[in-house]
Order: C-alpha cells, then structure tokens, then sequence
C-alpha cells in the first residue's frame, strides 16, 4: 500500500506540473526579462498527503542562506552561457520550484529567450509594459563591453611619435614651446613680470644684463604690492608662494640667464634672512633698497671699472673686432674714444637677431669708424683685426666662454693669426658650472626664426625662388631641420684674458673671483 500511495503521490505532482506549465502557456506573457510568478487555486492543486509532505519537505532557509543561493545560481547561469552550453527549455521533466516559489525551468526559458532577442530572431516582443505607470520601454540587453587584448585590436596601441622635425642631438633641449601671451599664467604674477616676460620672449629686452636688471625692477615691484597673508610671515611666505610663480613664468617666456640666477639666489637669501619680527612694510623697503644696491653695485658700477679698464689697452691705430653687441663692449669703445684714441671698430654679426646692426649704428652717430660684415666673412674681417673684445653671457668653472653661437668661430679665427682675444665680464656672471661643448647646456630658439623674413622683390633665377620658397614651408619638406641654438662654448685656450671689476685675470681664475664675489653677497 504505501507504494501504491507513493506511485500515486508522485503521477499526481507531474500532472500538476503538466497542467502548471499549460496555464503559464494560457496566459499572455509579459517581457521575458520580467519575472513571473506561477500561481494556482486550491481547486487546480490536489493538497499533499501527510506522507508526501513528510518526504519532500526541505528545511527553511534564512535571508542570508537565500541570498547566498541566489548568487551562487546567478554565477553558475553566467558560467554556463560563458561556455556555451545548451540549457534546457522551460516545462522539462526536472523543472523545480525554488524557495521564492519561481521555477527554474522558466528561468531557463528567460534566458534562452533572451539568447534569441540578441541574436535577432524574429517573433520576440522587445517592449515591456509597467505595472505602476503604463509606460513602455524597450528591454532589449544592452551589448557587453568586452576586454580586447593587443592581439586583438589590431597590434599594440603604438606610442606618439617625437617630431622627426627636432634635431636629434639637440632633441633634449627641446622643452616646453616659448610663451607669447599671458593666457594661462598664474594669478599671481604681477603685471610688470607679465609685460617682461612677454618682452623677452620677443627679443625687445635682449642681452644678459639688460634681462638681469629688468627683472630686478619687475621684482622690486611685485615686492611692493604684496601683502602678507595671517597667520604666516613675510620671509617664509614671499620667496615659496610669491616669488616662485614670477620666476616660473619668466622661464617659460625664455630660459634665465646665468646673471638672472645669481640674482634670484642672492634675493632669495636676503628675504629669508628678515627677522619675522620687523614690520612688513619696513621690510619691503629694505628689500627694494637692497636691489637697488645690488644693480649699482654689481652690474652699473662693475661695467665703470671694467669699460676703463679695457679701454685703457686700446692704443692708437688699433683694429678692434668685436662679435654681434654687448653692452660692455660698447660702453668700452665709447669710453676710448672719448678719451681721444684713435681707432677702428669691425662689428662681425650673425642672423637671426643681427644685434651687431644696433652696435654699428650706435658707434657710427657716436663718431667712430665701423665696418661691418656678417660671420660668413668673419676670416676675411680677422686679417685686419689687431685685438678682438668679446662680451659673455656666462664665463664657466674651467674657464670657458659660453656666448653668443658663432663667438667660438671668431676667437678660433684670433687665435690662428695670434690676435689677443679679451673677454669682457662682470663677476655676476661667473658660474661654477663646467662645460665642456655646447651641446649639453645651451638655448633652442624657434626654428622658424632662421626663415628669411618677408622684403621687396628680389632678381633671384627660379630655382633661387623655389628653394627659398621651400624653405619657408620647412614643416611640410621631409628630411628637412631646422637649428637655431643661441650659445656656444669658446675654449679656454683661445682666450687671452678676462677683464673683470676685481680687475684683469686668466681664465684659470674664474672659480677664484666667483668664490669672492659670492662670499661678498652673503655678507650683504
């Protein structure tokens, strides 16, 4: 009897299975990514046996233990359709019913609906329709953002090439494109630092000292607008968070100059050395009557001594041959001449900036005799050249001459025909940097400098043309680089002497006299 009764439990939960699935197919379906729940009425469901009842119960599961269950059938569903498997279509023999009362053989059937929906199978619905509000919306399955490996894409995601327009010994000189404008600067840099900077990138403020001084008196300017904020003091405020954006806009116009460092250096120790106690005012005072000091004494009154000095070596008759313009060297030239000695000037100059053409200028309305001549004829310019006065931007540790491009050229030319080579330097610009060449320290200007700058027609053939005109569109010309590199390097062996405030000294000294004139700083 009991396997009878057992026989006939389990033919009665098929057909209630059977006649389950063909009230879910009787039913209009709804959206199949919208779950349903198979409900039936008491009349449609036999009541179970105490005996069935006692067999097929299952122990109650807590929300963790369902959670826990649910999450496990989501990964092994994802795992089966990772791999590709059949599954199996809903109302199959084995199909169960979960603890939520969902079976899962219309889960299943979900899914391979689904399936179906995604691979365009016609006769599918892909609107749903909400139970709260009526609206319909598409329930069509958004596409997978798949992973593609390299191999896959197509090759390796290939690196931005470097411009195959840089020079590529020079290609680590090549920093960030000179500024032009104002746009982008920090808000606190003063405007006087804005118009210099803009003015040097520009070429209107040119040459060591003159950059020196005017960036001083933007400096002394900024210095007096400032204001201490709370809670902090002048010396450690104003040199980190003042002073700092200034010197950083400054160097994106253009590179600092040997000068310009020494004297950030020097005013940088000098604020921090202010007692936080004195007042801010008064502080800001002594700072900008100290860099008044510092321009007289370093450079103004230097520039005195060394311009008598070295006019005092030029006699009558001389042939004195100098390389595009320093201010030094002219005020040297001037200085002779209006001591009453008779001689002449041969100013050598060199594109793009040709400064030497405002040297020729102002010795010509000044009175004296000038040639003038570009480095290309520099050999022919030498022959009659009795001394060579050159000016610097830097003097190096081991005693060599880092100048204008081209000043290496002219002293090689002095020394092969024995001409004294005089070098003409304030001690501000001596450096304890060691160079070697010009190639790992030096200044990239833009190439399209070099370019030759619009003027009237010219009677050149054709061909000229054509080759000017190709080096105008240089960027489209392939093979094709452009170099304008400003400084080069003069061997020590080349020059004869260097006249400086502390007087005339050999190249070897140079470390001497810029430990000097550093220890002097401090003591200011």
């Amino acid at each position: 009897m009991a396997q009878s009764q057992t026989f006939q439990n389990g033919a009665s939960s098929r057909s209630e299975t059977q006649q389950t699935d063909t009230a879910t197919q009787a039913t209009p379906t709804r959206s199949n990514g919208i779950k349903q729940q198979v409900s039936s009425t008491p009349g449609q469901r036999n009541a179970p046996s105490k005996d069935d009842s006692a067999t097929n119960t299952e122990p109650k599961l807590s929300g963790a233990e369902l959670k826990k269950k649910q999450k496990a059938e989501k990964a092994a569903r994802r795992a089966q359709a990772k791999a590709g498997e059949p599954e199996a279509g809903p109302g199959g023999g084995n199909a169960t019913f979960n603890a939520q009362g969902q079976s899962e053989g219309s889960k299943k059937s979900k899914q391979s609906q689904q399936e179906q929906r995604a691979q365009g199978k016609p006769g599918q619905d892909s609107k749903i329709q909400h139970k709260s509000s009526g609206s319909i919306a598409s329930s069509a399955p958004r596409p997978i953002a798949l992973r593609r490996r390299p191999s896959q894409s197509g090759g390796a995601s290939k690196e931005p090439k470097k411009s195959d327009k840089e020079v590529g010994l020079f290609r680590h000189l090549y920093g960030q494109p000179r500024r032009y404008s104002i746009e982008g600067a920090s808000k606190e840099v003063h405007p006087a630092v804005l118009a210099l900077g803009l003015q040097m990138s520009s070429y209107v403020v040119c040459g060591s000292n003159a950059r020196c001084v005017t960036m001083l008196l933007a400096f002394k300017s900024a210095i007096l607008a400032y204001t201490t904020p709370p809670s902090t003091s002048l010396a450690r405020h104003l040199t980190s968070h003042y002073l700092s954006p200034q010197i950083e806009y400054l160097k994106s116009c253009r590179p600092i100059s040997i000068s310009m460092g020494n004297a950030i250096r020097w005013l940088k120790d000098y604020i921090i050395k202010i007692d936080p106690s004195v007042p801010d005012s008064e502080a800001k005072t002594s700072i900008c009557s100290t860099i008044d000091t510092f321009i007289r004494e370093r450079i103004i009154i230097a520039d005195t001594a060394i311009a008598a000095t070295a006019s005092s070596k030029i006699r009558d008759g001389d042939v004195v041959l100098t390389y595009v313009k320093s201010s030094i060297v002219q005020q040297t030239l001037l200085t002779a001449h209006a001591a009453g000695t008779r001689f002449r000037v041969i100013v050598v100059d060199s594109k793009p900036l040709f400064e030497g053409k405002n040297l020729a200028r102002h010795l010509a309305h000044s009175g004296l005799n000038v040639t003038y001549s570009l480095v290309s004829a520099a050999a022919h310019a030498v022959k009659d050249a009795t001394k060579v006065f050159l000016g610097a931007h830097a003097m190096m540790s081991n005693g060599r001459l880092y100048s204008r491009v081209g000043t290496a050229i002219v002293a090689m030319l002095a020394h092969e025909r024995d001409i004294p080579v005089i070098v003409l330097c304030e001690s501000l610009k001596f450096t304890d940097r060691v160079a070697l060449d010009s190639i790992v320290t030096n200044e990239v200007a833009p190439p399209d400098e070099l370019l030759p700058s619009a003027g009237p027609a010219t009677a050149l053939g054709q061909s000229s043309q054509a080759g000017q005109a190709s080096i105008v569109r240089w960027k489209d010309v392939p093979n094709l680089q452009l170099l304008n590199v400003l400084y080069d390097v003069t061997p020590a062996e080349y020059i004869k002497m260097v006249v400086t405030e502390y007087g005339s000294l050999p190249p070897s000294s140079v470390p001497v006299v810029h430990r000097i004139s550093t220890e002097r700083d401090v003591r200011v």
